[in-house]
């Protein structure tokens, strides 16, 4: 097998060891509602975080035996592998709306990290990994924050995968920066003096598997986790042009190519949290509706005990319309209907005889 097969089989499985890692964050965020960050306890928790543990390290094998700008691409397939795994495996089917999404925002992903072009490898420098940590730490809480004053489920989901996502990506820039001053002869201050980006490494990557775990909760799977693998390499791409010198291919149409691929991965995910919302709209709609409609048109009387029928009052001054003569057991002879007196009941008069 050829370094360029072996590395596009390693980026398809870990694709694959992400999609299964977040299905069962899926399905533990639906079951623990009471610990949405860190259900510690909860044993297929643990089988999430190595499962994503496990496709890190083969996307780690596949950019080492393959380029960048065909293994970036390949993990945005991890969505596309999700929605089919979740209705085999969890019976979690998803609707047309979010299959294109998926592929709106799969598709915008491919085309901006195949765009991106790659420079001299470099590191960054100790005032500049300062300024990127503290503008992670400050965006992801500011999400966070926002996040939790959001009563919507599906768009405090979104807001806190981004910030998951973010967490990622950066995460993977200081991971860049850390493999460049290894294998440089004589890196600043070698082991040791990596070991403050290797803590910023272990706390973003702690911070966004919590955050994408929270980010499941009452919002399914497709939109945190489309979200969380599209903010991951944009906001790694994003640093690289700014900071290492990486650029967009063929010019200004590679670039005009970037921004439209960015659009299309934009649409993609709003449309699949406006298809989320409206299927939280619809539940919320049927755990309305009574279990019984009435045939008839009509006031909905509550149920209670059973009172008996008025008889009908001929028309008359009010006063003969007594509560009394309602309330009162039984017919009462001044509110029965008169009826012409036959000629047994007829009496004569004393003065007549």
């Amino acid at each position: 097998m050829s370094a360029l097969a072996l590395s596009v089989l390693l980026a398809l499985v870990s694709a694959v060891a992400y999609a299964a890692g977040a299905i069962v964050q899926e399905r533990v965020a639906a079951t623990t509602p009471a610990r949405p960050y860190a259900p510690l306890r909860h044993g297929a928790w643990w089988a999430a975080v190595a499962l994503n543990g496990f496709g890190a390290l083969l996307h780690v094998g596949a950019l080492t035996y393959g380029p960048l700008s065909l293994v970036q691409p390949l993990g945005a397939l991890t969505i596309v592998f999700a929605l089919p795994m979740a209705a085999v495996f969890v019976r979690r089917g998803a609707g047309a709306a979010a299959w294109r999404g998926a592929i709106m925002a799969s598709a915008g992903l491919v085309g901006l990290l195949s765009l991106t072009g790659t420079a001299d490898a470099r590191s960054l420098a100790g005032g500049e990994r300062l300024a990127v940590a503290l503008v992670t730490a400050g965006g992801v809480a500011a999400l966070f924050l926002v996040a939790r004053r959001v009563h919507r489920a599906v768009v405090r989901s979104v807001l806190l995968a981004t910030a998951a996502g973010g967490a990622f990506g950066i995460a993977s820039v200081f991971t860049k920066t850390v493999a460049v001053d290894w294998t440089a002869a004589g890196g600043p201050g070698g082991p040791t003096g990596q070991l403050p980006s290797l803590l910023a490494v272990a706390g973003l990557a702690a911070t966004g598997m919590m955050l994408s775990q929270a980010a499941y909760r009452g919002a399914g799977l497709a939109a945190p986790l489309a979200t969380v693998t599209v903010a991951n390499p944009v906001v790694a791409a994003a640093v690289g042009i700014t900071l290492f010198g990486e650029h967009f291919r063929y010019g200004v149409t590679g670039t005009v190519l970037a921004l439209g691929s960015g659009v299309v991965a934009a649409g993609g995910l709003i449309l699949l949290t406006t298809e989320r919302l409206g299927a939280h709209a619809e539940q919320q709609r049927t755990r309305g509706v009574p279990a019984q409609t009435p045939a008839s048109p009509g006031p909905l009387v509550s149920p209670g005990p059973a009172v008996p029928p008025v008889p009908p009052v001929s028309s008359g001054p009010p006063a003969r319309t007594e509560p009394a003569a309602v309330a009162a057991p039984g017919p009462r002879p001044r509110t029965r209907p008169a009826r012409p007196p036959s000629r047994t009941q007829t009496a004569t008069p004393p003065a007549l005889r």
